[in-house]
This record gives C-alpha cells, sequence and structure tokens, in this order.
C-alpha cells in the first residue's frame, strides 16, 4: 500500500516538532502507562508508545474484519459449550504443555461438580494482518483470537484525537475528519454492564483480577469508569487476595471480603508466571462459583492455538456451527494455513516443509501476552530438537503472514523520532452475552491497531514491540 504521508516523513525537524505536539497530546487524551520502575504506582506515569500517524488500511478488508467478528463470537461460544471437541482437540497438548493441562483439569472439576453460573460473557478480540497476494492485493488473515483479558479498548479510544490532532496541526483537516471514532471500553463495559443485570443481584460487584505490578491500569480504568456510569462498581484484587478472602456459600455464590460478586473480569491469569499454587486454587474457587466468569475457563481454552489449528481443519466449522454456511465461509476466508505437529505422519510431514522453508512458517506455543513465537533460524533449531520428542504437540506450525511494510514513525519515550519500516496489526473486539442456552448480546464494539517495525518479529504492545495506532481507511 502507497503511503499518504510520503513527503512528510522527509523533513526531520518538522517531524520532531509535531512529535512533541503529538505526545503532549497523547498526555492530555490520557494515553498513558505506568513506568516500568515503577508499575504499582501512578505517582509518575509516561505516553503509551504510538505512531507519528495514522496508518493506511484497505477500507473493505476494515469492513471484513468487523462483518465476521459476531461469527467469532459465535464460534468461541460453540467451542466452549462442546466439551467433547475440547477434550479431543486438546489431547494431544495437555500431555506436554503444563499449563494448559492445569486450565483443563479445572475445566473437568467444574464438569464433573456442575457449572454453576447461567449467564456467560464473552469479551474478545480477534488480531489479522494483511497478506500481500501474488497479484499485490491485500487479504484479510487470522493470526489468533485473545478470548481472555483482550487489552486496549480503553487507550484504543483516547487515540484517534491524538491522530486527528496532527493532522490538523498539518491543515489536513479533510484527512483528521476520516479518522474513524472509537470505542471499545464503552462497548466491554456493555458487555459486563449486560452480564451484571442478568446475574440479578442489585447490591453484587464486579471483580476485575488485577496484577500486583500493572502498567496497563489506565486501560483497564476506561472500563471501570464506563461502568460507574451506570452504577456499576469494580472492586480489583489479586488471586491472592481472593486465595485469602474469597468464599463461596451453599448456594456457591462468590464472596469476597464479605460482598457478593457478580461479575468476575480477568486482567491476570493467562501465563504460566501468573499462577503459584495458591493462584491456581483461586481460580479454582473461582470457576466453581455461580458468578459470571469473563471468561469462564472453557472458553479461555477455546482461545488456546491448538484449538485454532483444529478449527481450521476441513469440516471442523460445519459441524460447531451447524446450518450456517455463510458465517462458515466469512470464517474460513479469514484462516490462515495452520498445521499439527502431534506425533505422526501429519505431524512430520509439517516439520519437513518448516525445515526446507523456515521463511514461509512461524512456530506458536500455546502462550498469550506475545513475545512467544519462535521464527527463522530459532524456529529451525526448536524443530530440530523437538522433531523426535513428543513435547512437539504442545505447539502448532502457522504459515507465516507477509504484509507489505510502510513508513512510519513510532514515538517512545527517551527513544529518538525517526521513520522506520512498519507492519500492522488490526484487532476487532466482540461482545456476547449467553444466558443458559439464549444468546442475549453479540456486537463488534471497536478496533485496535498495532504498528511495529518490521525488525521486530512478534510481541503486542504490552509486551514492549508494538505502538498504538489508527486505521487511515483507503
Amino acid at each position: 500500500m502507497a503511503n499518504s504521508w510520503g513527503n512528510l516523513l522527509q523533513n526531520e525537524q518538522q517531524l520532531e516538532e509535531l512529535a512533541q505536539q503529538a505526545v503532549d497530546r497523547a498526555l492530555a487524551e490520557g494515553v498513558l502507562l505506568r513506568t516500568s520502575q515503577e508499575p504499582s504506582s501512578s505517582d509518575v506515569v509516561c505516553y503509551a508508545p504510538f505512531t507519528l500517524f495514522p496508518s493506511l488500511v484497505p477500507s473493505d478488508l476494515l469492513e471484513q474484519a468487523y462483518a465476521v467478528q459476531m461469527d467469532f463470537n459465535l464460534l468461541v461460544d460453540a467451542v466452549s459449550q462442546n466439551a467433547a471437541f475440547l477434550e479431543q482437540t486438546l489431547s494431544s497438548t495437555i500431555k506436554r504443555d503444563d499449563f494448559t493441562a492445569r486450565l483443563f483439569d479445572i475445566h473437568k472439576q467444574v464438569l464433573k461438580e456442575g457449572i454453576a453460573q447461567t449467564v456467560f460473557l464473552g469479551l474478545n478480540r480477534s488480531d489479522y494482518m494483511f497478506q500481500r497476494n501474488a497479484d499485490g492485493s491485500p487479504a484479510l488473515k487470522q493470526i489468533e483470537i485473545n478470548t481472555i483479558s483482550a487489552s486496549f479498548g480503553g487507550l484504543a479510544s483516547r487515540t484517534p484525537a491524538v491522530h486527528r490532532h496532527v493532522l490538523s496541526v498539518l491543515s489536513k483537516t479533510k484527512e483528521a475528519a476520516k479518522i474513524l471514532s472509537n470505542n471499545p471500553s464503552k462497548g466491554l463495559a456493555l458487555g459486563i454492564a449486560k452480564a451484571w443485570e442478568l446475574y440479578g443481584s442489585a447490591n453484587a460487584l464486579v471483580l476485575l483480577i488485577a496484577q500486583e505490578k500493572e502498567r496497563n491500569i489506565f486501560d483497564q480504568r476506561a472500563i471501570e469508569n464506563e461502568l460507574l456510569t451506570r452504577n456499576i462498581h469494580v472492586i480489583r484484587r489479586t488471586f491472592e487476595d481472593v486465595s485469602e478472602k474469597g468464599s463461596l456459600d451453599q448456594d456457591r455464590k462468590l464472596f469476597v471480603d464479605g460482598q457478593e460478586i457478580a461479575v468476575v473480569y480477568f486482567r491476570d491469569g493467562y501465563v504460566p508466571s501468573q499462577y503459584s499454587q495458591q493462584n491456581w486454587e483461586a481460580r479454582l474457587l473461582l470457576e466453581r462459583s455461580c458468578a459470571v466468569k469473563c471468561p469462564d475457563i472453557a472458553t479461555q481454552l477455546a482461545g488456546t492455538k491448538k484449538v485454532q489449528q483444529e478449527l481450521s481443519r476441513v469440516g471442523v466449522l460445519e459441524v460447531l456451527l451447524p446450518g450456517q454456511p455463510e458465517a462458515v465461509a466469512r470464517l474460513r476466508a479469514t484462516f490462515a494455513g495452520l498445521y499439527s505437529l502431534d506425533m505422526g505422519e501429519e505431524g512430520d510431514q509439517a516439520i519437513t516443509e518448516a525445515l526446507a522453508a523456515p521463511s514461509r512458517f512461524v512456530l506458536k506455543p500455546q502462550r498469550e501476552g506475545g513475545g512467544n513465537n519462535l521464527y527463522g533460524e530459532e524456529m529451525v533449531q526448536a524443530l530440530e530438537q523437538l522433531k523426535d520428542s513428543e513435547e512437539r504437540a504442545s505447539y502448532i506450525l502457522m504459515e507465516k503472514i507477509e504484509p507489505e511494510p510502510f513508513g512510519n514513525c513510532l514515538l517512545r519515550p527517551r527513544s529518538p523520532v525517526r521513520v522506520v519500516q512498519c507492519i500492522s496489526e488490526l484487532g476487532i473486539f466482540g461482545v456476547y452475552v449467553r444466558q443458559g442456552k439464549t444468546l442475549v448480546m453479540n456486537k463488534h464494539v471497536g478496533h485496535l491497531l498495532r504498528t511495529k517495525a518490521i525488525e521486530h518479529a512478534d510481541g503486542g504492545v504490552a509486551a514492549g514491540v508494538a505502538v498504538l495506532d489508527n486505521p487511515y481507511p483507503v
């Protein structure tokens, strides 16, 4: 894609001045993170890294990503309710991946005891890149779907004003008007509010499971503040707090500090390092309760890479979404090539292909949070080590998506302003609420564009590689 800011990127002095204006506006708008030096305090904050200019995104691909989001919501919900599919799909992974195995153990315990919650809430984000086709046209390809702690809905609602400001400073008012309004935090809060309402206890609270050290607190506060405008109160607690002060009554209602909890919203608990034995016990307590979990354990498992790979198999979508051929077609159009590494002929074949052409593939473990994928020489070394070991079943192989790079400036605290070649990743936020078997809400609620320099293969904003951006539709 051509870059409409090309001539502006030539003038270094102008870029420096613009960057100062942009940073001040970002701070004024609340595009903020706590500092890495003091992640538990808001006394000193810095701006969250962002691009100086909005990045060009084909409007038809943006529309396609929005159009398929409600299908992805339905799919995640269908997978979470299909215990047999989850068990069969994850059977090889749980033998080799301890983290997935522990999540799955909780899932089985909850099923055995009987699921207490009757209302189910999904807040997810489906992430895509723009693959360059052989004829040069771009295509939308899904990277992953995040079903737990899908972040940056709050900060993404603050960044459009920053890019409009930058373009207005340049007297590009027509262009500034093209930057889409975006408020995912409002939509995410709408889902939580609906779940809270259906839980049906006016004095019950929302419990946000937070990390002890949380740099990205302002992103979370945006959702808390939206809930407060609806008179729904949020308390922030860690897994340790739940372990010490959480309990269930005889009806399996959840209480923390003596207060009834209607909805549990996880912003922690998606990687192994976030769990001690005490934290695993707290997670089990939460899952056994009748509070609405976002996500419940089955929905977290539905977001694993192994499930993503299995969904791409011929015929699987048709089984999970019977009688919905249009939805199946929309979903399948976004799938990149995904390959199982289970022991056997199919896995052997995938490894042989990846070793023969490593630049065409990415090796993905069952992990969230960015910074975990292996590329190029690292991938080759890992595959050589794994190829005869059953441990390879804890990974999947994915076709590497090759977007067309473009120039932009990535603004970071204490970093020089320079133009680098970048690629973007588009996320669409989805919300659904189900009561029993009835879907009462299914919608898309906004987007997130993140951009990174092409030397960085992997990593989200919180992982410190990608920066916040806005799509400029073309």
